[in-house]
């Protein structure tokens, strides 16, 4: 099966889209990255750091179906992103300058908040203007963005962080803010006049589509899964390259930023490969690979090792960035776009309440085993381990998809 080629309209509708994934991928990087960064110079348990962390996990639990059934009973997602944007930067900024733990953590409650607020709306924007065929290029194409985004914050926020912590988040929030006016303007303008198609979408109709469809039910907790993985990964890995294998904070940027680099590069080609061969397929055939690629860091700290195991993590990274909502997108009913998104975020927020927390409490328990590394390295089981127990919900859901796909 060859692919269409993207229309010039599709083209230019996916870059403007791209402006807020950029956006919101390096304030939540940085948020869920340098926060622990901030949060370890007056704390000393990396358990409680973990479910500061992971609190963006237990709002993701409520707030993403309430805004996304408001957006389609409303007709409009681009108002919820215009209120949030102010609140998620100023939110940034307050971060930065938070000195003791109170303020530290209603700063990162409340950008959590405008997080979701801007987040559900827009992601819904995704199936509103992009048709089903063409969902994993589109999915693909956002994660090139998301990867820059992310990029963005782990490399030049790791050289702020070395000049102080206010300045790296007061430069995020600059950034933040002026990506996503760049997108506002012309989408509000484009928009004018239109209105989301909606179905009255609730969740008690979110309640009975799980009932009837278990192909629903297996994605949630695959997706769950794989944000866990992620959750743990974004929060702790700068430590693990700053503490445990002891370097400092702009040479782990450089290297973190190496393999957002490889994730970048690889998304638009696990795009093309998933509308080809399709989505579960693809996935189902490279994620244990990139499970077992987590656990090596681990057990080993030799760069021999590490390397070629890096390009398998970079690449097995891209897939889990983008195909899992380009995964869910053709089980969407037609006028529940926010809410199903809103249904992806909730699968999100479960694992980005347990990942963060589960890799803390591993750091703690398991300093002694892993003391060459100061106990960070424990982490990596949490993000390897992860991946491989999505297999099992990811192959049910292909079965249940069955031969002629979602």
């Amino acid at each position: 099966m060859s692919a269409r080629r993207l229309r010039p309209d599709e083209r230019r509708t996916l870059v403007l889209l791209g402006l807020p994934t950029a956006a919101l991928a390096l304030a939540i990087t940085f948020v869920t990255t340098y926060v622990p960064v901030v949060a370890d110079r007056f704390l000393d348990s990396t358990t409680v750091i973990g479910l500061l962390i992971g609190l963006e996990g237990v709002i993701a639990l409520w707030l993403p179906i309430v805004v996304g059934r408001w957006s389609d009973e409303l007709g409009r997602r681009l108002p919820f992103l215009a209120w949030a944007t102010p609140v998620a930067a100023l939110s940034l900024v307050a971060i930065g300058l938070s000195s003791s733990f109170t303020p530290l953590a209603l700063a990162v409650v409340l950008f959590f908040l405008a997080y979701f607020v801007a987040y559900e709306p827009y992601r819904a924007l995704y199936p509103d203007l992009m048709a089903d065929e063409i969902a994993a290029r589109a999915q693909g194409t956002q994660a090139v963005w998301r990867g820059l985004g992310t990029g963005l914050a782990l490399v030049g926020g790791g050289m702020l962080v070395a000049i102080g912590t206010d300045v790296a988040f007061f430069a995020a929030a600059g950034i933040f803010a002026a990506a996503m006016a760049a997108f506002l303007g012309p989408a509000l303008r484009m928009a004018r006049g239109r209105r989301t198609e909606t179905a009255g979408a609730d969740p008690a109709t979110l309640r009975a589509l799980l009932r009837a469809r278990p192909v629903l039910r297996s994605y949630f907790a695959a997706n769950a899964c794989w944000e866990a993985s992620l959750g743990a990964l974004k929060t702790f890995v700068f430590l693990y390259v700053v503490k445990g294998l002891d370097r400092s904070e702009p040479a782990a940027a450089g290297i973190i930023g190496g393999v957002a680099l490889l994730v970048v590069l690889a998304a638009p080609l696990t795009g093309k490969l998933a509308d080809r061969y399709g989505r579960s397929r693809v996935l189902a055939a490279t994620l244990p690979f990139y499970g077992v690629g987590l656990l090596v860091p681990a057990f080993t700290q030799s760069i021999a090792i590490l390397v070629p195991v890096m390009v398998v993590v970079g690449f097995g990274g891209a897939m889990v960035m983008s195909l899992p909502y380009a995964l869910l997108q053709p089980l969407m009913p037609h006028g529940q776009h926010g809410l199903l998104t809103g249904f992806y975020s909730v699968s999100r927020g479960i694992g980005t309440a347990i990942g963060p927390a589960a890799a803390g409490i591993a750091i703690e328990t398991l300093h002694g085993p892993f003391g060459s590394t100061d106990g960070y390295a424990a982490m990596w089981l949490v993000c390897g381990g992860t991946i491989l127990l999505s297999l099992p919900f990811l192959l049910a859901l292909r079965r249940r998809e069955g031969p002629g796909g979602p």
